[in-house]
């Protein structure tokens, strides 16, 4: 999966909605099944989401990818959700509320037969991994390795959410009381293969802008490379909470220039800026610059 800064969540019941978040500029949005849609119109919002994701077929290439947000594989909806989801069109289905390997395999398996009864490549059809329980945060490592299906984790860290409510922990801006959470997903997600992208919650607070820079900055120093939106206001500050630091581009570029011409001469370790420079930390800024590109 191409890594992405901002995923924009809409309610699968307002078709209206999902057409304005495909057309807000986030990279990627998530039409939700889930925790928007009330039980009575929980059929209805499959079929508006279906039709959505047909319409989205004709922005081509630009569109944003398209990811929808399933019921639980422990409810009675979900394979009705992938019936009427797993279609052409759609990149990624984002499964909520994960805590067994077992409801990763048997979700994946389902995507497949919904792959072959509509003719899709196998393997079209992405999964993303909500881990928002504390029995889903302590297995994740396991989770993410259980199907090469699974593209992307993304953590519940949602003020209020489930993932607070089942630790029992406080929330503030500084992110003291989630921060061990969001470090072991990151770290089980990286440790769980190289391909693998970890995504963050969202920031629930719509009238709090310093608060969703801030918090997206701790997040992107954790290493995250992007969250989830409830808002299309909050695509700009996020992309740029995000992006990587002009000063840091600069530093990595002389650390390549000055790290390559070093290796020219037979050295293998420098000093750039007062700072060690060896293989790995060449590699790093290597790193760091092709993420900077994709950027632009």
């Amino acid at each position: 999966m191409k890594p992405l800064r901002t995923a924009l969540y809409a309610p699968g019941t307002r078709e209206r909605v999902m057409l304005k978040a495909i057309a807000s500029g986030a990279e990627a949005v998530i039409l939700d099944l889930e925790d928007t849609v009330p039980l009575a119109a929980k059929a209805e919002a499959r079929t508006l989401v279906a039709k959505t994701i047909d319409g989205a077929l004709s922005g081509g290439p630009s569109r944003p990818a398209i990811w929808v947000r399933v019921n639980a594989a422990a409810t009675e909806f979900l394979e009705g959700d992938l019936a009427a989801v797993v279609r052409p069109g759609l990149d990624a289905v984002f499964l909520p509320k994960v805590e067994t390997v077992e409801e990763v395999r048997r979700t994946a398996a389902s995507i497949e037969r919904e792959e072959r009864a509509r003719g899709l490549k196998p393997g079209a059809v992405e999964m993303i991994l909500q881990v928002e329980s504390a029995l889903g945060i302590y297995r994740c490592f396991d989770l993410a390795g259980t199907s090469s299906r699974v593209a992307a984790t993304s953590i519940g860290s949602g003020r209020d959410g489930d993932l607070q409510k089942d630790l029992g922990c406080s929330w503030s801006i500084e992110g003291t009381e989630l921060l061990y959470a969001r470090s072991k997903v990151l770290l089980d997600t990286r440790a769980a293969g190289a391909h693998l992208v970890p995504f963050d919650g969202v920031f629930s607070d719509l009238e709090d802008e310093k608060g969703l820079i801030a918090d997206s900055r701790l997040s992107a120093r954790l290493g995250y490379l992007g969250r989830a939106l409830i808002h299309p206001k909050q695509i700009a500050p996020v992309k740029e909470a995000y992006a990587v630091p002009a000063a840091e581009v600069l530093y990595y570029q002389k650390v390549v220039s000055e790290f390559e011409a070093a290796l020219e001469k037979g050295a293998a370790a420098i000093t750039v800026e007062g700072k060690l420079v060896d293989y790995a930390m060449y590699e790093r800024a290597r790193r760091v610059l092709e993420r900077a590109g994709r950027e632009r």
